[in-house]
């Protein structure tokens, strides 16, 4: 997991094909007032998902991982945490992995918490078992989906 500011976010740029792209497009755009959609950069490639969703208690939220895309996630409004661990100490899947959806779920509980403030970001690769919208209250957020292998 790499947590970083939006505003220092050029620092990352080189980890992934697609950092750039993501980046320069979130900075140039208003995207808390931007409807709540897809927005589509490189077509199942790179997207974005613009959503509000409401927070859940930590016990609520299980670990989640994916195969093929990685996220990052990103604070607009509102509190976050994430939950970590290493997908290597997370077991056996509670739900194997899906292919649609790219996700497993995961009945561990992390090991580590991060809190997000408005305009940080977490990127959460294959290896990262993560559990995002913990908190109170609604959250707004976007949740880039990059492949992998961009």
């Amino acid at each position: 997991m790499i947590l970083g500011s939006i505003h220092e976010s050029a620092r990352y740029e080189s980890l992934h094909p697609a950092f750039k792209q993501v980046f320069d497009y979130i900075k140039a755009h208003d995207l808390l007032n931007a409807p709540l959609e897809r927005i589509v950069l490189d077509g199942d490639r790179l997207f974005i998902n613009n959503v509000e969703a409401d927070a859940k208690r930590q016990e609520e939220m299980p670990l989640e991982a994916h195969r093929q895309y990685l996220d990052i996630h990103i604070l607009l409004a509102g509190n976050e945490r994430i939950g970590w661990r290493d997908l290597q100490d997370c077991g056996t899947p509670t739900k194997p992995y899906a292919e649609e959806g790219d996700y497993m779920l995961f009945e561990q509980p992390a090991s580590t918490y991060v809190d997000l403030k408005i305009g940080q970001f977490a990127v959460v690769y294959p290896e990262d078992a993560h559990a995002p919208l913990i908190g109170e209250g609604k959250i707004r957020k976007l949740i880039v989906k990059a492949l992998v292998n961009y």
